[in-house]
């Protein structure tokens, strides 16, 4: 396992690192806004929030990087494993067996009510093979790895010397010095015509007006880097956080005696789904939205945007990237 001086060393916010840091760039901490009130109720409230400095990868983790992960401990991710049917009872016998979720595009409008519209769980699919099993990481090495489930997140971060960012910690990253912008180059969706990040255009999930590709992960840095310096903070694929879910911020972090400092997110308690009350996987918080966010459906290409995951699901738009954290010594 590599290890980390995780001393700014009186780096620059934004500044790329030393040798002991390589890829990473330092973030410095701070006091910011957290959360939004004019989008998603799990938004809420806004309340200020302290953060420690910390480096931060500069962009997701790469098929490349994962590859030597792989290539140097044999590790086997969630997808690649054989499935216990005693923990999914009444899952049919066909999808008991090794494979992640994939995207599969309508070909008219469906109910956004039914994810099952558009997502399907695909025998052999896994990092490897993200697509499906036809598919291939081939020539991708720079784009960001995907069809891995929190597990295998955390045991690439752990061999990395690193830890995966608190939501506060990816939200503070993401927003780049911009207090309070929408988005985290600005208030603006496409600045002078320009498109900033990998998202869905047109209706999702059928009408797909990126003419010329195929609704997919792109190269990391494809797009400039926020004020931080870091690349793909919103869109292209979702990220791994630390925290464990809850439906909302918490209605006494906003009160101005008791700002929160590197808080770590709800308990495990709550991070269940209530509306299905017999599955009892615990969720994660994303960060950033993907390559599949449309403002019809998932306009959640926004730093204060999170959604939940379950731990053990593994899909084509979901990524991560890693940190070194001074509160985390």
């Amino acid at each position: 396992m590599q290890t980390h001086d995780v001393s700014p060393s009186a780096v620059a916010p934004g500044e790329h690192p030393d040798h002991e840091h390589q890829g990473m760039v330092w973030v410095p901490g701070g006091t910011f806004q957290m959360g939004s009130n004019a989008f998603y109720p799990e938004e809420a409230p806004t309340h200020r929030v302290t953060v420690d400095g910390f480096w931060m990868d500069q962009t997701t983790v790469t098929n490349a990087q994962f590859s030597r992960f792989v290539e140097e401990t044999g590790y086997v991710t969630v997808a690649e494993r054989p499935l216990d049917p005693a923990d999914y009872p009444g899952a049919l016998p066909e999808l008991l067996v090794p494979g992640a979720l994939v995207f599969q595009q309508p070909v008219q409008r469906v109910d956004l009510r039914n994810p099952g519209n558009w997502w399907g769980y695909v025998p052999g699919a896994n990092w490897r093979h993200p697509y499906g099993p036809e598919s291939s990481i081939e020539g991708h090495e720079q784009y960001p790895v995907t069809q891995v489930a929190y597990e295998d997140a955390e045991a690439y971060a752990t061999w990395a010397g690193k830890t995966l960012p608190s939501e506060a910690e990816w939200e503070f990253a993401a927003r780049g010095g911009l207090e309070g912008a929408r988005f985290v180059w600005g208030d603006d969706f496409m600045p002078d015509g320009r498109v900033m990040a990998n998202t869905w255009h047109g209706e999702f999930p059928w009408q797909n007006q990126r003419q010329g590709r195929q609704p997919a992960t792109m190269p990391v840095c494809s797009f400039p880097a926020n004020g931080y310096g870091l690349y793909d903070m919103a869109g292209n694929v979702w990220e791994w956080t630390s925290d464990w879910f809850q439906p909302r911020h918490s209605e006494d972090a906003d009160k101005p005696c008791c700002i929160p400092v590197n808080p770590r997110g709800g308990a495990i308690e709550q991070s269940y789904d209530p509306a299905q009350p017999q599955v009892r996987i615990p969720r994660k918080v994303l960060k950033g939205g993907s390559y599949l966010c449309a403002p019809n459906y998932c306009l959640r290409y926004r730093p204060a945007a999170r959604s939940p995951e379950m731990v053990d699901t593994s899909t084509c738009h979901i990524g991560f990237r890693c940190v070194v954290s001074l509160s985390a010594r």
